[in-house]
């Protein structure tokens, strides 16, 4: 009986979030589903391996599940919408850039599939639903890969930034979905996958190295928020191989050892930012303007916490009991942001967005 209840709700979130993007004429970015994403890992990631099962199983977390569960529906429904209109090559295939998005559709279905099995018990349908994913990353890593030679040869290459280390981000997820609702996954698969996720990463780093490696750029115009996921990729690649047994625990903490350089390098450069933006714009408009790209953020932080978790650190508590409190205090600042642009009816993508992804 409470099962029921639980789909029930999941249906009237569902309806009630499509209705939503209906009335308000909503088109939703193609990188929108990093809140799913955003969501999925401080659910399972971060709240589960914080609180622990009794928590993640308990009525709260499953509502919360359940909320992140009615989101992706909607969005996949609204993606859906743009193909019946005929307007999914313009809004998410056309900008060489802003096609990486769909990334996020890969990675925010693997979370959602590893809630569904985890949450519910939902084993065959959760197999099924990975093995579709699959087919939507093939096809991704398809786009991807003419993506990548149209930034190779064209101008808009040098305004490469974070979004294009979906690829290794959504290849990774996966690994994580895989060994997660199968019982036994081939090594050689579980090899090749991370394997792919890396050189996918060294190839968008590359792309984003070299156009901040020139004089000239600046940091609070320049910057851009998807950049964070420069070690949010290399947490999701030391999880996966944390979690497929690719590596052992030494050298999964060496590597840790190595996202936490590159998380410190990273961070600084965003508090560099966020200062000089303050300076620029003030407070409002340099940190609380709401931009879909903040998600990612989120994201970045929740996977180190969550990579974390599985480490032997003298720093793991220290990361543990402080991240929980700032990763929550993001999410809920994020949450008000986007609330408040929606009671504004800002629902056109913002100029700063269009800047995010298109410069």
């Amino acid at each position: 009986m409470i099962i029921v209840l639980y789909f029930l709700l999941l249906g009237f979130l569902f309806v009630g979030t499509v209705l939503f993007i209906i009335l308000k004429k909503i088109n939703i970015h193609t990188a929108a589903m990093a809140a799913v994403m955003a969501f999925g890992i401080v659910t399972q990631g971060v709240l589960l391996n914080f609180f622990g099962m009794p928590f993640f199983l308990g009525s709260f977390g499953k509502i919360l599940s359940i909320a992140d569960l009615a989101l992706w529906l909607a969005f996949l429904v609204s993606i859906g919408m743009t193909i019946f209109k005929g307007e999914f090559k313009m809004l998410h295939y056309a900008n060489p850039i802003n096609r990486f998005g769909i990334g996020t559709w890969v990675a925010g279905t693997s979370i959602c599939g590893i809630i569904f099995y985890r949450q519910f018990g939902a084993g065959a349908e959760a197999q099924a639903l990975a093995i579709l994913n699959a087919g939507l990353w093939a096809f991704y890593i398809w786009i991807s890969l003419l993506g990548f030679k149209e930034l190779r040869t064209s101008p808009i290459g040098r305004q490469a930034h974070g979004v294009l280390l979906l690829t290794a981000v959504s290849t990774q997820s996966l690994v994580l979905l895989f060994n997660t609702v199968f019982h036994e996954v081939s090594a050689v698969l579980n090899a090749a996958l991370i394997f792919t996720g890396f050189l996918f990463y060294f190839i968008s780093a590359w792309f984003i190295l070299k156009r901040y490696a020139v004089r000239g750029w600046n940091a609070a115009k320049d910057w851009n928020n998807t950049n964070c996921i420069l070690h949010g990729a290399l947490s999701i690649s030391g999880l996966a191989m944390y979690k497929s047994g690719f590596a052992d625990g030494t050298n999964v903490m060496w590597f840790w050892l190595a996202v936490f350089l590159v998380f410190l390098i990273v961070e600084a450069v965003e508090i560099i930012r966020l200062v000089l933006r303050i300076r620029l714009y003030g407070f409002k408009e340099g940190i609380f303007t709401y931009d879909v790209t903040q998600w990612s953020r989120i994201f970045t932080f929740a996977m180190f916490f969550t990579f974390t978790f599985f480490i032997e650190s003298p720093l793991q508590a220290v990361i543990l009991n402080t991240g929980i409190w700032i990763i929550l205090l993001l999410l809920a600042v994020e949450i008000y942001l986007c609330a408040e642009s929606l009671r504004r009816k800002q629902v056109r993508i913002p100029a700063s967005f269009r800047k995010e992804t298109s410069a």
